[in-house]
């Protein structure tokens, strides 16, 4: 049962190549509504896996299913009235890859050997290259080829890594099978220096995935030429997905007692990813590439609070789950803002609250969200994280990490301020954009999957329901990690 999770959209994937462009948008909405439907029955009856020493159903990875499952049905539901509005050659290929994105990601977060994991963090980069190329542009081409191998060379780095730990394996005399489960049981017994060499390059590796800095250049680029829906799943999901292998061997550096060091290196690098966002979103001239660096921000968020443990893991997982629906909710929102101006740049838009004021509700909405008010998920995640920090007498930290954020918050909110506000000037356009407004009727459907998207964020800060709060805390035991 836990297989069909992710070979049904790989199977519906490649038929929806093969589709008129018609059929394969019902398609899209349809495997969408089959795949949250198996998440939600998997959530509840929690299966073993016909193949034991490959998948299985964790509780980090049971939080990323849903988050994925949920997440895809509402975008998919997007894209069908994105693609109308659209002009994408072969929409087919566009289609066929986001159901193929669907299923490697769902494999990624039930994998539990090591290196089926790796395979499944792999896939989702071949699936995924395809929708970055969507528009056929110059600038799309370098924008996938820097996508494909920036992160085939960290995929190879964590490769190394995970040889790297079968040699604990086999230097500590530890018979075991190569899954994450198995190898937290026998942590204690893995030679520590191989473990701590393996830990490493995994966290290179996978964080050059996640967005860390300073491996993530190529994520701007590619949520920039990506089209909105496919920058949703990019941003909200696939960035957890190499979390996901982080945490995990995390676990493994908890259980053999080497969490001070892997804490060390996740505040390092969370804080560099912080300080770059930061650096580079005060002067961004595209509103895409800007929501791009606040991921880099938030995937630095969820690093650093890991790193700090305690509480700051409860947090990370707090913000992970919340940027996820918030981050993919001011993605479809850009893409209602580049169908309505025609433009990605900043100081070629205007005046949002009335030319487009559904979009404005949820683009606004979700900057208010991202940027951590109250009361939204991520105000209530970074608040956990910093008195982790303060507890765990990390002061130095805490300062530069509440200092950066209040940088990343001006900067933001100076360029949505623009975009919602400003005197829209129809004229001179920087090249690169059209110089015709296009204008946009705001359908339902490229509005309400946002609204639900932040409602369900909102919800989840007043009512949070019994089964996963517990799946969220058993997920952060393992690094010791709690309310505590």
């Amino acid at each position: 049962m836990v297989e069909i999770v992710f070979l049904t959209p790989f199977i519906t994937g490649i038929i929806a190549f093969f589709l008129p462009k018609a059929i394969s948008r019902q398609l899209l909405v349809a495997t969408g509504a089959i795949h949250l439907f198996l998440s939600l029955f998997l959530w509840k009856n929690r299966p073993e896996a016909i193949f034991k020493s490959y998948f299985a159903v964790t509780p980090e990875g049971l939080l990323s299913l849903l988050v994925i499952s949920l997440l895809f049905f509402l975008i998919s539901i997007y894209t069908v009235a994105y693609l109308k509005e659209s002009d994408i050659q072969k929409e087919n290929i566009f289609t066929g890859s986001m159901i193929l994105f669907l299923s490697t990601m769902t494999m990624v977060t039930l994998s539990d050997h090591i290196m089926v994991m790796w395979i499944a963090i792999e896939a989702t980069t071949l699936a995924s290259a395809p929708l970055i190329y969507t528009h056929r542009t110059s600038a799309s081409l370098e924008a996938t080829w820097k996508y494909v191998l920036i992160c085939s060379v960290g995929i190879a780095m964590a490769l190394l890594g995970s040889v790297f730990i079968t040699l604990a394996m086999d230097i500590g005399n530890v018979d075991a099978p190569l899954s994450f489960s198995a190898l937290t049981k026998v942590a204690g017994e893995l030679d520590p220096m191989w473990l701590k060499a393996g830990f490493v390059f995994i966290l290179v590796g996978y964080g050059t995935k996640m967005g860390l800095a300073p491996m993530h250049t190529w994520l701007p680029d590619a949520h920039s030429e990506a089209p909105s829906p496919a920058s949703a799943l990019l941003s909200g999901v696939l960035l957890n997905c190499a979390y996901l292998g982080i945490f995990k061997t995390n676990k493994i550096m908890h259980a053999a007692g080497l969490n001070d060091f892997s804490g060390t290196i996740l505040i390092v690098f969370g804080l560099m990813s912080i300080l770059a966002a930061a650096t580079f979103i005060l002067k961004q001239t595209e509103y895409k590439r800007m929501l791009a660096y606040s991921s880099i921000e938030n995937m630095g968020i969820i690093a650093f609070g890991t790193g700090i443990g305690g509480i700051g893991v409860y947090g990370a997982m707090i913000c992970m789950i919340h940027h996820s629906l918030i981050k993919s909710s001011l993605f479809l929102s850009s893409g209602n803002i580049l169908l309505g101006y025609g433009n990605r740049f900043i100081e070629n838009t205007g005046d949002m609250v009335k030319r487009m004021p559904k979009t404005f509700v949820a683009f606004f909405g979700g900057f208010a969200g991202i940027s951590g008010f109250p009361p939204f998920g991520i105000f209530i995640g970074e608040m956990f994280i910093i008195v982790g920090a303060f507890r765990t007498g990390h002061f130095l930290a805490a300062g530069i990490f509440i200092l950066s954020l209040c940088v990343i918050f001006a900067g933001f909110a100076n360029q949505v301020m623009k975009i919602s506000f400003d005197d829209f000037k129809k004229g001179d356009f920087k090249k690169g954009g059209s110089n015709k407004i296009i204008g946009l009727k705001e359908r339902a459907s490229m509005v309400w999957p946002q609204y639900i998207l932040l409602l369900t964020s909102l919800v989840l800060c007043f009512y949070m329901p019994d089964t996963l709060y517990q799946t969220i805390i058993d997920a952060v035991t393992a690094l010791g990690g709690g309310l505590k």
